[in-house]
């Protein structure tokens, strides 16, 4: 039986394509990504004052999917305006809150701490994405290195962002800090970048940890899978709630390397928070304990839940 197709719409960034794709693998769909790129003046403004129609799009595209998932603001018009055009033929799920009525959509999956609320609307805890436990222990293998009996300590390094902006002097003395604390003698540091991690950054944690430890120079998803399946303890940089998601679905003791924010977010806050309480992340400190927590897998929990929802729309 052939699988029911799927259009993934998104900006092309790296956090939204792992939300998009993770819901339709999780789903079973067969899938293509369309990057959307908006007119230079509609970039400009909020979906709630946009028109429904393609003309937004620099380029128009095609569609012979029954199943639209889009994520970020740019792919919020683009999914209505598919819906309009096509009625009950098409499904059409929104990741994140969209910021215009939800009745726009067959089903929006967001984070509890986006505060949305509905029927259509289904909550998760924390960010889906697209890492499996699986396709991490499959990559085991990938980094090769000499543990010499001592304990994995995965760093994860996000980028900067609204609320962060990763500049030199503190993440300086951020990285002193993780190297005293996982000291040598004790520890094997695996520093894996992200997509957002400046080049500087990346090359100072080189000079920082490159000696007696595991230094990866280039974004590399197997590196990064590999990184997670080796590790004891996980740290990730405080500015990635996808980041710290994604390692959620290890089970492992995941550690936040806290900086300074520009400004304060609730919903920043009240993820941290959330996932304090299910005893999944603590914030890095002096002393490393080790404990554990239910391995988190939104993604396919929340797909059990659309099956049905799409079964009822017939699309099956």
């Amino acid at each position: 039986m052939s699988k029911i197709k799927a259009l993934l719409l998104t900006q092309g960034m790296h956090g939204m394509l792992s939300q998009v794709e993770g819901l339709a693998k999780a789903l079973n769909l067969e899938f293509k990504h369309q990057t959307i790129t908006l007119k230079k003046f509609w970039n400009l403004i909020p979906p709630k004052f946009t028109p429904i129609t393609e003309n937004i799009l620099v380029e128009k595209f095609s569609c012979d999917a029954k199943v639209i998932i889009s994520c970020g603001r740019k792919s919020v018009i683009p999914s209505i305006a598919l819906k309009k055009k096509f009625g009950k033929d098409i499904f059409n799920i929104h990741i994140q809150d969209p910021k215009v009525s939800i009745d726009n959509f067959d089903c929006i999956v967001c984070p509890e701490h986006d505060d949305l609320d509905g029927e259509n609307v289904l909550q998760t805890l924390g960010a889906i994405h697209y890492l499996t436990a699986k396709e991490i222990k499959s990559n085991n293998a990938y980094l090769k290195f000499n543990k010499n009996n001592k304990k994995i300590v995965s760093l994860i390094i996000g980028g900067p962002n609204n609320y962060y902006d990763f500049n030199e002097k503190e993440i300086g003395f951020l990285f002193n800090k993780i190297k005293i604390i996982f000291s040598p003698d004790k520890y094997k540091l695996i520093v894996v970048p992200s997509y957002r991690t400046p080049k500087n950054i990346i090359d100072m944690s080189f000079g920082v940890f490159g000696d007696d430890h595991v230094v990866v120079k280039s974004v590399d998803k197997k590196a990064y899978l590999s990184a997670l399946s080796l590790a004891d303890y996980i740290v990730v940089t405080s500015d990635s709630t996808s980041m710290i998601s994604e390692s959620a679905v290890t089970g492992k003791p995941i550690y936040i390397a806290n900086m300074k924010a520009k400004k304060s977010s609730k919903r920043f806050n009240k993820f941290y928070n959330q996932f304090k309480q299910m005893k999944i992340i603590r914030d890095l400190e002096n002393n490393i304990e080790t404990w554990g927590y239910n391995k988190l897998d939104e993604a396919s929990r929340v797909a059990a839940i659309i099956k049905k929802k799409m079964n009822l729309n017939g699309i099956n």
